[in-house]
């Protein structure tokens, strides 16, 4: 299965019309390319480090920007993770949500990331954390091979009980969305590569680039097999990180090195 991670520049001062028009640019693109399954980094629109400005772009789980990332999934005919948004819900809580849609425009997963990064500040001051976990199945072009797939957000990467529970139901890949600070970059390839490692499965990390509120972020978006390899990674620049995943390769590795079947606690 080919994926596509959209690596864009978060530029916070770039008119949102002109944001959504490049993403779907980009989503075409992929999809041109061959891309099966295409990914936008976390808060791509509104930006991860603009916490003042959420209660007033915030938008509901089926508005504008969900619809149009609806239909440019029915368009490129692809799996489409859409990155993440600020979500308001009826009674006025915000989250920072995920969705993915398929080529029929169904809904195929929404995930209100678990874990607010900022400690008393940003995401932990201002949304409301999620509670479910996310997974969706996702079948192979020629629909011979299936992946359990589950949603994870940036700071989600630093709890591995979240990704063991992943694993517990039944996931094979995870796709995590991301705007990660530069100066932490170390963490973040390590962290990742540990959750793939100790899990067995895939990771595919969709990081954005650029400078966001004077914050760096750190790009290199990758795609990590399920023996830790790294099998693609970007700079930190914007860009389309290309990878061919192996959807079989998830129980051919658990099975020659059977690990998780030592686990006691």
């Amino acid at each position: 299965m080919k994926v596509a991670l959209i690596q864009l520049d978060v530029d916070l001062d770039r008119e949102p019309a002109k944001s959504l028009d490049l993403a779907v640019a980009k989503v075409h693109e992929a999809a041109e390319d061959g891309a099966e399954l295409v990914v936008l980094p976390e808060l791509w629109l509104h930006g991860a480090f603009d916490p003042a400005a959420w209660p007033e772009t915030a938008e509901p789980m089926h508005g504008d920007t969900a619809q149009q990332m609806q239909q440019t999934a029915v368009d490129c005919g692809i799996v489409l993770h859409a990155g993440s948004f600020i979500e308001r819900t009826p009674d006025g809580k915000l989250y920072n949500t995920a969705l993915v849609f398929d080529a029929e425009g169904e809904l195929l997963a929404g995930y209100r990331k678990i874990h607010r990064f900022g400690f008393t500040e940003g995401e932990a001051a201002v949304l409301t954390s999620g509670e479910h976990l996310a997974t969706f199945d996702l079948l192979d072009i020629d629909d011979t091979v299936r992946t359990k797939v589950g949603l994870a957000t940036c700071y989600d990467v630093r709890f591995p009980e979240l990704y063991r529970k992943l694993l517990d139901a039944g996931t094979q890949t995870v796709i995590s969305v991301a705007a990660w600070p530069a100066i932490r970059l170390d963490h973040f390839r390590t962290l990742l590569k540990a959750r793939a490692i100790e899990n067995q499965f895939y990771v595919l990390s969709c990081a954005a680039a650029g400078t966001q509120s004077n914050i760096a972020m750190s790009g290199h978006s990758m795609v990590i097999d399920p023996w830790g390899t790294i099998l693609a990674e970007a700079e930190d620049t914007e860009t389309i990180l290309y990878a061919d995943i192996e959807l079989n390769r998830v129980e051919e590795t658990r099975a020659t090195f059977p690990v998780l079947l030592d686990r006691r606690l």
